[in-house]
């Protein structure tokens, strides 16, 4: 039987009726639906579409029964729906997180370029990373009958896409289940919390599946879990010719090194972060800083939390003789404009 396009009503009741037979198992009578869904319909006016649904093939009333089921067709446009609904969302994330990525670098490079100049240092500024990720939902859909793809979004719509091989075909009502199962026990979870008895209970719900359910929790780890590139943003190395204690060949080269090879600064930036309690002003001076080339300089660092968990490093470099009241003045500044500009983007 071919799908008739539904109007709104008779959709929301239909959805209705898959939703509740998911979780319940059992047929599902008019009653249910009128407290299942917005729409404020009488029982007889549900009844009366019901049964608009059942002769157009959406829905069955098996003969035991007063209540109804879905048929084929009626899981099919539920499916479709269900799978357009989340494909506009993941497309709306994406989209949105470019446009601000796009914006969030343009801000951090001034942010670096106006700290540089200000204070006649060096400066640098970490892009925020994001630290205790949850999972926000899991949308596990069919590519063909041999693949199907799990999408996982984290909180701060992280986004990730793993394709799963199965070795049978899943029907419409089993990837429901396994997408219901894997959204009711993983939602709102960090990586931590997906403990051991947590896998061995989703496994055993999932039955003959569990293979499928083992690579969604490994897409869940690659997600939430995984070290991001870590961007950082620099200005103003060359002030550092400006001091003549830093402005010898060996001194200037290594710090100049540590500013060009970016990765001799993540060390700096992982000592700030992994301080939980450090969203004040660090200071360091001479041998206390991380970065082996910059032992002759004092090193100021600070904490900017963007919020949803997403935090970076700001920081100057210059001589042990660096003003650090206007520094420290400079710092507090910028990351009051890097609050406000954030939230206003």
């Amino acid at each position: 039987m071919r799908s008739v396009e539904l109007d709104e009503r008779k959709l929301k009741i239909l959805q209705a009726v898959v939703r509740n037979y998911l979780e319940t198992g059992e047929p599902v009578g008019s009653r249910t639906i009128s407290k299942y869904t917005d729409l404020n319909l009488s029982s007889a006016t549900i009844r009366n579409e019901m049964a608009d649904l059942e002769e157009m093939g959406y829905i069955l009333q098996p003969h035991t029964s007063a209540g109804r089921i879905p048929s084929d067709l009626g899981y099919r446009v539920y499916v479709d729906h269900m799978m357009a609904e989340k494909d506009r969302e993941v497309q709306e994330i994406k989209e949105m997180l470019l446009e601000k990525e796009e914006k969030m670098d343009q801000l951090l490079k001034q942010t670096a370029k106006l700290l540089a100049n200000d204070t006649n240092y060096a400066a640098m500024v970490s892009a925020p990373v994001r630290g205790g990720n949850k999972v926000k939902f899991v949308q596990l859909s069919r590519v063909d009958e041999n693949q199907l793809v799990a999408v996982v979004v984290a909180e701060g719509n992280l986004i990730r896409n793993n394709m799963i091989v199965v070795s049978q075909p899943i029907d419409d009502e089993t990837l429901l289940k396994l997408n219901i199962l894997l959204n009711t026990s993983l939602n709102g979870l960090t990586l931590g919390e997906i403990n051991l008895g947590l896998i061995t209970a989703l496994k055993a719900q999932a039955g003959a599946h569990e293979d499928i359910v083992s690579e969604v929790l490994d897409a869940v780890a690659e997600t939430i879990g995984e070290d991001e590139d870590l961007e950082i943003y620099t200005s103003g190395a060359r002030n550092i010719f400006r001091y003549p204690e830093l402005s010898d060949n060996q001194k200037a080269g290594e710090i100049i090194s540590a500013f060009e090879e970016k990765k001799m600064l993540h060390s700096l930036v992982e000592e700030t972060l992994t301080k939980e309690e450090n969203t004040g002003i660090q200071v360091y001076i001479g041998e206390e800083t991380p970065v082996n080339g910059m032992k002759d300089c004092s090193v100021v660092t600070a904490t900017y939390d963007l919020g949803e968990g997403m935090r970076g490093t700001i920081g100057i470099i210059g001589p042990k003789r660096m003003d650090y009241e206007k520094v420290v003045d400079t710092m507090r500044s910028i990351m009051k404009q890097l609050d406000k500009m954030y939230e206003k983007r």
